[in-house]
């Protein structure tokens, strides 16, 4: 995709990297609105959650750890926690059934759960876990949620990550059975979450449904939960005794919760989808000098998306465009 056709350019939103959801949302209600957000207690999807029930919305939060997920959302009023393993497919169709139950449309769907760099984790089939918990979770999540989403004209948010430069998807080998690297395990999951927003733009722009993928920023949050401190204090990120070495690198939870909800909720978004985010922007194309900013050309080429698309409707069993 050349410069010259690519819709991945700044429109000037205004906003930046020290934006917090708070200021993204400024003068936008949501009352009335319905959003669900994976992840939404701990780390920026807390904030997520925070920051739209503080606007108006009532929020859903999925949750595997159903008692961790009421405690750290304690005290935020209009939100209901609802039980869901994403790398566990049966109980990602049992909690989708009980919400379709329920009849209610969505407005908003922000997949923010995630795991990084864990060491080499089978779930399912023998899925890797990165793979399956970043993004076929949230595929199968999606799809069997589309009647609500279409319903609600809702806005879909894949939450990616600046981690998507580390690796293209891996066509031959997609669940590491060989030479296993955590990093670019956590890279493929990461440029699936990219990939999927771009097919999916496609698929529901004309039912009303947009969807957008992002970058949140770097923050240190539950989400290094697998790094071990030492690796943490080699990557320069802290010292030995747990300190930020740059702490102007890093964002405040509250600012990495910033572009999913700008991408959630922004009027300046209307009529656009399909494009990565970062820093409450739309990305430039990545440059080609290494440097970790912009979207890389294989998170957004449509032919790979609709390839990945199929793969992970026949892994999941899942789609709800299917003929």
């Amino acid at each position: 995709m050349s410069d010259s056709t690519t819709p991945q350019h700044r429109i000037g939103s205004g906003f930046g990297a020290r934006s917090t959801a708070d200021d993204v949302l400024a003068g936008i209600d949501l009352t009335g609105r319905l959003a669900l957000v994976t992840g939404g207690y701990s780390g920026i999807g807390v904030e997520t959650t925070r920051a739209l029930a503080k606007a108006g919305a009532r929020v859903v939060v999925p949750a595997r750890r159903v008692g961790a997920a009421r405690e750290g959302l304690a005290g935020i009023d209009g939100v209901e926690v609802g039980e869901l393993d994403l790398g566990d497919l049966d109980s990602v169709r049992a909690f989708a059934e009980r919400f379709l139950a329920s009849g209610r449309n969505l407005d908003i769907v922000i997949d923010s759960a995630g795991i990084m760099a864990c060491p080499e984790t089978r779930v399912g089939p023998g899925w890797e876990a990165q793979f399956a918990t970043n993004h076929l979770g949230h595929f199968a999540l999606v799809n069997r949620l589309w009647p609500a989403i279409e319903a609600g004209g809702a806005r879909v948010v894949s939450v990616s990550s600046t981690g998507h430069h580390a690796s293209p998807i891996r066509w031959d080998d997609v669940h590491w059975r060989d030479g296993y690297d955590k990093w670019e395990a956590y890279g493929q999951a990461k440029t699936a979450n990219v990939l999927f927003a771009v097919e999916l733009d496609r698929l529901g722009r004309e039912r009303g449904v947009r969807a957008f993928s992002l970058h949140p920023g770097g923050i240190l949050t539950p989400l290094q939960r697998h790094l071990p401190k030492q690796e943490m204090v080699e990557r320069g990120w802290i010292d030995e005794d747990g300190n930020l070495l740059h702490p102007e690198a890093f964002k405040t939870p509250q600012q990495g919760a910033a572009t999913q909800v700008w991408a959630a909720t922004s009027p300046q978004l209307d009529g656009r989808g399909g494009v990565y985010l970062e820093d409450c922007e739309i990305a430039e194309p990545a440059p080609a000098d290494g440097s970790r900013v912009g979207v890389k050309e294989w998170a957004t080429d449509p032919e790979q998306a609709t390839r990945l698309w199929a793969l992970f409707a026949e892994l999941t069993g899942v789609d709800a465009f299917a003929a």
